[in-house]
């Protein structure tokens, strides 16, 4: 069933929530009675066929190549602020950025999550360029093959943790409640089915963004500072349950994060600054 246009409530845009601008339109209403949505997304229908992943086993699972993007500043001067010649990822493989604030590093994340559209470049994902597909395949692209978990969460603050899972499989292969439960409970959080976001301690919040992130099996999970709102012992645990249900899950995982902390429990360790020539241009 095709649905219209619609708003996502004033501190949330649904594509960095829960992957992709596609519900059912008794959902939709539902949504849209508690005030969500704002901005307009164009009509698509739910339930597409998944985009079908064409990938080489011996290929990365991700390969970026001379990705760029800019902005215009108010003075009307274009201003770029990722510059990436190269940069690849492998099946299942974890990997750490080390980039400060403002280096263009959560703007690398939505190039590839295909969030934001590249001046330049292209970004394959399982066997499909993300530069060349247009908003609506972009969109099942990621809803498909990505996982997204941000320092903020993100939770949709009117609907329980166990609908908050949903509706982020919604925008997949659709929604399987037992399936949703089932992360729920792997992450802890079994007996809060039925809890509100605002019910639940920071940490807890997280969790369901953490089971929310790969209820729809992707093959990449983004993380964008993931315990930048943590405490030191929910921010070890988060953490490390991060990487445990990714491995449990076959998933690879890219997370950027400015905190020693975090980037020292990784073996697999690069500076953004390494990939970004903006970055090196203006260092040198």
């Amino acid at each position: 069933m095709i649905v219209g246009p619609g708003r996502f409530g004033p501190d949330l845009d649904c594509r960095l929530a829960i992957g992709a601008p596609l519900l059912r339109r008794a959902r939709l209403t539902a949504l849209l009675s508690h005030g969500f949505f704002p901005f307009q997304f164009p009509f698509v229908r739910l339930c597409q066929p998944r985009l079908a992943a064409r990938m080489n086993p011996s290929s990365p699972l991700l390969q970026v190549t001379g990705l760029r993007r800019s902005f215009v500043t108010p003075e009307g001067e274009r201003k770029v602020i990722v510059d990436v010649p190269a940069f690849s990822l492998a099946a299942g493989q974890q990997l750490a950025l080390r980039g400060e604030s403002g280096s263009g590093k959560t703007t690398f994340l939505h190039l590839i999550a295909g969030i934001l559209a590249a001046d330049a470049g292209t970004i394959q994902l399982a066997g499909r360029d993300m530069a060349t597909l247009g908003e609506h395949a972009r969109d099942r692209l990621r809803a498909g093959n990505i996982g997204y978990i941000f320092q903020t969460f993100n939770l949709l603050q009117g609907y329980s943790c166990l609908e908050n899972v949903l509706l982020g499989m919604a925008f997949g292969a659709g929604m399987d409640r037992a399936h949703s439960r089932a992360m729920l409970e792997r992450v802890g959080l079994g007996h809060r089915l039925g809890h509100y976001p605002r019910q639940l301690s920071t940490g807890q919040q997280q969790r369901v963004a953490v089971a929310r992130a790969l209820a729809n099996h992707p093959k990449l999970v983004l993380a964008d500072e993931p315990t930048g709102n943590l405490d030191h012992k929910n921010a070890r645990e988060s953490l490390a349950l991060i990487r445990e249900t990714c491995r449990e899950n076959g998933a690879a995982l890219l997370l950027v994060s400015h905190d020693p902390a975090v980037l020292g429990t990784f073996e697999d360790v690069r500076d953004f600054a390494g990939l970004n020539q903006v970055l090196q241009e203006a260092g040198s």
